[in-house]
């Protein structure tokens, strides 16, 4: 992946947060509180988003089956249309609407836009219209953040061609975040971080997650979310935090094993 960009990095704090699950379905009070702290503190922030839920009733709704392979989404050309509809005319428009209601100055987007995700296929054999991200083009997206404005993207990228691909939403966060040189990136779940003996972790590291998935502590649907915080790390972003809508969770970092 290659990063296009009119600036260099800057003082800026910077967060990527990405969100999932249920409050795709509608953000908490809690959620635009500690938005409007981290505004208020000097961060720009940057919000990813997927649809999951919104996605599987239009499939269902048209008759078109989809299924998960590796924790991607196979996306064959007729889902591929039904899951840009969705994600580009439902899911982001509801999300900015819900900024904009709270005092939150956003703006949607998809890959198409400044032609900010220029994906190839990923591998078509195995899961269809998904796209692997090449180059991230910053240019909007410092444009946006230097006026004040929350870019809140959706996770569709297009071909040189110009046709869609469907994007896993954890792997748009991360490379967005590389590429804004983010200090953080939020990933924001139905379960507010790490809980081990069900108390939420405030900070591990790597080995700690490794040591708990092989122990059976991180099991179900917390393992792809570790795994992807693993990556994102392993990638060069300084933090990777899974948090609740409260925005407080559990801080991932290489700091305890790189001491």
């Amino acid at each position: 992946m290659t990063t296009s960009k009119s600036t260099q990095h800057t003082e800026h704090k910077r967060i990527v947060i990405k969100l999932g699950g249920s409050m795709l379905e509608g953000l908490e009070s809690s959620f635009f509180k500690t938005f409007h702290e981290f505004q208020n503190a000097g961060y720009e922030i940057i919000i990813v988003h997927g649809g999951g839920p919104a996605i599987n009733r239009e499939l269902a709704k048209n008759g078109v089956t989809s299924s998960v392979v590796n924790g991607i989404r196979v996306t064959s050309k007729e889902a591929v249309s039904i899951v840009q509809a969705t994600l580009v005319g439902q899911v982001n428009p509801f999300l900015v609407h819900q900024l904009n209601k709270a005092g939150i100055e956003a703006i949607g987007l998809s890959g198409y836009d400044g032609k900010l995700l220029s994906c190839t296929v990923l591998d078509e054999a195995v899961y269809g219209s998904v796209g692997q991200i090449q180059q991230v083009q910053t240019d909007m997206l410092e444009k946006l953040l230097k006026a004040q404005i929350v870019p809140v993207i959706s996770c569709i990228g297009a071909t040189a061609d110009g046709a869609p691909l469907n994007i896993n939403a954890d792997t748009v966060a991360s490379e967005i975040a590389l590429a804004v040189k983010a200090d953080s990136l939020l990933l924001v779940t139905d379960t507010p971080g790490i809980q081990i003996n069900q108390v939420i972790q405030a900070t591990v590291s790597p080995d700690e997650i490794t040591q708990w998935v092989a122990s059976g502590d991180i099991y179900g649907g917390m393992i792809p979310k570790v795994e992807a915080a693993l990556a994102c790390l392993q990638s060069g972003i300084p933090s990777v935090q899974i948090v609740g809508q409260q925005l407080t969770g559990t801080d991932i970092t290489l700091q305890e094993v790189l001491a």
